[in-house]
């Protein structure tokens, strides 16, 4: 009976060990395949991760699965993490993106593939609703052709509904980096779509 007991006093003690660790402190021991520090980021990053993720893919199994790869991620490649670079709360919460925008890439696939094998829709024939639906398909295959950094920028606008000043402090960026990004994305997409006027409406999450 008192084994629970003796169990669960070890781990607070070694949660309160941690708890005056940085950040970057704990990275390093999970670089050395210390498991504890891997739960203590996942106690204070866990939940901002899982908000990130939802604001990405707008779906919670999906999100639970981004971060879970997230920090998956970051048990695998901690050995790499150079704190001079970055600060350790910014490079997780970048792999979050990083997995996030993977799902929705994903998405993309799988419906660009639906989209393959259905028969070629009549304009006529169909509803609005419809044509927006295909509208919207052309643009995320379009997407697909871009660079990475234009694509991430883009998607994560669209779909995060990330600023401009939101998506520079994610991803480390000077905005003047994630304006010139989108433009030549946004500049991009119109030239792949290949119709004069067609418009790429995310100006709004922009």
């Amino acid at each position: 009976m008192n084994r629970p007991a003796a169990g669960s006093e070890y781990a607070n003690a070694v949660s309160r060990h941690l708890a005056h660790l940085s950040d970057e402190a704990l990275v390093l021991m999970a670089a050395r395949s210390e498991e504890s520090a891997l739960a203590e980021l996942y106690d204070r990053y866990g939940r901002a991760a899982y908000g990130l993720a939802l604001r990405v893919l707008r779906d919670p199994a999906l999100a639970e699965d981004a971060v879970q790869e997230a920090f998956l991620a970051l048990w695998n490649s901690a050995a790499r993490f150079v704190p001079e670079r970055s600060k350790a709360s910014t490079w997780i919460l970048t792999l979050v993106h990083r997995r996030a925008v993977d799902a929705v890439r994903r998405e993309q696939r799988r419906r660009a593939d639906s989209l393959d094998h259905a028969p070629e829709p009549s304009v006529a024939g169909v509803d609005e609703d419809a044509w927006l639906r295909l509208q919207r398909e052309r643009v995320q295959t379009a997407l697909r052709l871009l660079p990475d950094a234009q694509r991430e920028a883009l998607e994560l606008a669209y779909y995060g509904g990330f600023s401009q000043s939101e998506l520079a402090e994610r991803l480390g960026q000077p905005i003047g980096t994630i304006k010139s990004r989108m433009f030549a994305g946004l500049s991009r997409l119109r030239e792949l779509l290949g119709e004069p006027g067609t418009e790429v409406s995310w100006t709004s999450t922009i």
